[in-house]
């Protein structure tokens, strides 16, 4: 089953929708003032002061939809692109606004858990479960000023210590259903008032489907999670936190696509019975606040240390076998303080301090062990300059051991209109991504003279409230341009800093109506134009996105929770064996030098089909504390690839409980 409608309709009726609700602003609404956002300014900040793009993932959306992976609640936000080279536990990519995961801060309860031994420092969203998690915040443009190298995209933190209920609870889950899938969660929340504490352990597993499209073995994924994270003062002046993560993933894989040099024929992704990825990161973060001159200078040190273990074993048709182990390790040491000069400024300021180091050995000879350190110090003003007016500006400047220093800034402005109920906010800055260790120092095709990768972005947006606050719009226009990209370059064979500018612009919109006291009701619509340096779209970056959700309870024990995702105008790029070329051959046993044609592979753009994909949950709670649930993936059951020549799981159901005790 495929779908199809008209993109010009789609975009046309959905953007009606939201922006219609803006343009009404027919009677004066006030903004919802409680809802409180963590990344923006590094320290709780109303959600309706904040010049800066955020989404907020809620405990509550959360519990309504039980999706297994943090992927499925990222691909609903306005912005955000994923796609898979396969079921879950498979290697995919993740763009904000057009860019790729590797310009993208991840965050889990303030632990940096991107891996230093990758190609590029990124983070591995497919071995992200979603047991535990009480918020995901999503925060958008360039935020180097606030969070260093690779925050030009955004940030995204995810948190497992939200309010917790005074006393001890234990929590409960189990899930079952299609392709020999299981999960099963425990979680433990305490507190005494002056105490709170969070602990989950979670796994998964699954039989998952053939990761090549035309395949027909299956490749599983098994994952087990432990997190906690807790705090305890001791007094009002000074307390104490903590944080730990444990992530043990194993993930089996398929062989890619490639061309044979001889022959210029193209093989497509096919099974492979040996090809398996494990994974473990262990990471902890712990530290101590120091409240002075009665609360308005605060001070937070920290440090934090991960340990990245990775195992690739793997035996590919043209290049033969390959096993090859990385190890990768992370200290930082931070600091941040806040002074409230008086009743409408804040002054912060920081410094950081961090050390990442890579081993790699593989059967082709080639080990290395390389580190590297960075240096920072930030600051950053906050005032509301007037009722309802705050703005903010930052700078930072970093040294880093191979290329120097580097500066960034950062400036947002909010404005509420209080008498219309609308707000308009818009954010301004800069950007870097510093080389990795395997960038610089790869054997062969490391460039220890690369420069860090540089970017600006720009946004600015309305959101208006009507009916009483039951209404919520909001319409964002970005951009984002990335300069002195690092690429590899296929005639020096090692990478080098490019010419030319990555170019990402379009508009976010959001709708959020709680229509009656038992429904509610969400639609968002995301337009990306984003070129590369030579003027060629961006792969799996869809140009318009539409997301639908709906929340109903019908009945006193009943929710139906239901969302859908259509992305369209996708495109991929492969590779085809189709350019001929000359070369000496020096055939056995004479070694007499011949000609002979390869095929040199050139890049090809193929259109990947729009589809629409939609979820749903039927829930009923016998008591307060107990749920049970029937949940349905892909339930128009498209056949559909967010990666040319992978496949994706069709129609699926799985049925689980929930329940919570405690004193």
């Amino acid at each position: 089953m495929r779908f199809s409608l008209s993109r010009q309709a789609l975009t046309t009726t959905v953007s009606a929708i939201c922006l219609g609700a803006m343009a009404n602003t027919a009677s004066a609404q006030d903004l919802d003032l409680g809802e409180i956002v963590v990344t923006p300014n590094r320290t709780p900040t109303e959600l309706s002061k904040t010049g800066s793009s955020v989404t907020v993932i809620d405990q509550k959306q959360i519990e309504e939809q039980s999706q297994p992976l943090v992927a499925d609640y990222l691909s609903r936000v306005p912005g955000v692109a994923i796609s898979s080279t396969g079921g879950p536990g498979a290697e995919g990519s993740f763009a904000i606004r057009g860019a790729p995961k590797r310009y993208v801060k991840t965050l889990y309860n303030g632990i940096d858990i991107s891996d230093p031994t990758n190609t590029q420092v990124q983070t591995s969203y497919q071995y992200l479960l979603s047991g535990g998690l009480d918020s995901i915040e999503v925060l958008k443009g360039s935020q180097s000023t606030l969070y260093g190298s690779e925050a030009i995209a955004g940030v995204v933190s995810f948190s497992t210590l939200g309010e917790v209920e005074p006393g001890v609870t234990h929590l409960l889950s189990g899930e079952g259903g299609s392709f020999g899938t299981a999960r099963g969660s425990y979680g433990l929340r305490a507190s005494n008032g002056d105490s709170r504490l969070s602990f989950n352990a979670t796994g998964y597993r699954t039989d998952g489907i053939s990761a090549a499209a035309a395949g027909t073995e299956r490749d599983g994924y098994e994952n087990i999670t432990l997190d906690i994270a807790a705090e305890h003062a001791f007094s009002d002046m000074f307390s104490v936190f903590g944080s730990g993560l444990y992530i043990d993933g194993e993930a089996e894989f398929d062989d890619d696509r490639y061309v044979d040099s001889i022959t210029g024929e193209l093989f497509e992704p096919s099974d492979n019975l040996i090809n398996t990825n494990l994974s473990e990161q262990l990471a902890g973060r712990m530290g101590f606040n120091v409240n002075l001159l009665d609360g308005r200078l605060k001070n937070s040190f920290s440090v934090q240390a991960s340990k990245m273990n990775r195992d690739i074993t793997s035996s590919h048709p043209l290049f033969g076998p390959f096993d090859a182990s990385y190890s990768g390790r992370r200290i930082k040491a931070d600091y941040q303080g806040s002074l409230e000069a008086n009743d409408w400024l804040t002054l912060q300021f920081g410094a950081d301090h961090e050390r990442q180091n890579a081993q790699v050995t593989d059967n082709y000879g080639t080990d290395t062990d390389d580190s590297h350190s960075m240096s920072g110090i930030w600051g950053q003003a906050i005032g509301e300059v007037a009722p309802n007016f705050v703005l903010s500006g930052g700078l930072r400047y970093d040294h880093h051991s191979e290329f120097g220093g580097h500066a960034t800034y950062r400036a947002t402005a909010s404005y509420l209109f209080e008498d219309f109920g609308a707000r308009l906010h818009s954010s301004v800055g800069t950007g870097f991504r510093s080389p990795s260790l395997y960038e610089l120092f790869a054997p062969y095709a490391g460039n220890a003279a690369l420069q860090p990768e540089t970017s600006f972005s720009f946004d600015a947006g309305i959101e208006q409230t009507l009916l009483d606050g039951r209404l919520v719009a909001d319409a964002t226009f970005f951009m984002l341009d990335i300069d002195n990209l690092i690429i590899y370059d296929n005639s020096t064979y090692s990478y080098e800093q490019s010419v030319g500018t990555t170019r990402s612009k379009g508009i976010e919109t959001s709708l959020t109506w709680q229509a009656t006291n038992w429904l509610d009701v969400g639609a968002s619509y995301t337009f990306t134009d984003s070129e590369n340096p030579d003027g060629s779209r961006a792969v799996r970056i869809p140009e318009h996105s539409v997301g639908l959700s709906i929340v109903a309870r019908p009945a006193e024990k009943w929710t139906l929770a239901a969302s859908a995702n259509i992305p369209i105008g996708a495109i991929d790029r492969i590779t085809v064996g189709s350019e001929p070329y000359d070369t000496t051959c020096y055939p056995a046993p004479s070694f007499t030098p011949t000609s002979c044609t390869r095929y040199r592979g050139v890049p090809e753009d193929v259109e990947l089909d729009d589809y629409f994909l939609l979820n749903a949950k039927v829930a009923y709670k016998p008591t307060e504390d107990t749920e049970l649930y029937l949940r349905g993936e892909n339930l128009l059951d498209q056949d559909y690839q967010t990666a040319r020549g992978y496949g994706t799981p069709g129609i699926s159901v799985f049925a689980g409980f929930k329940a919570k005790f405690g004193q």
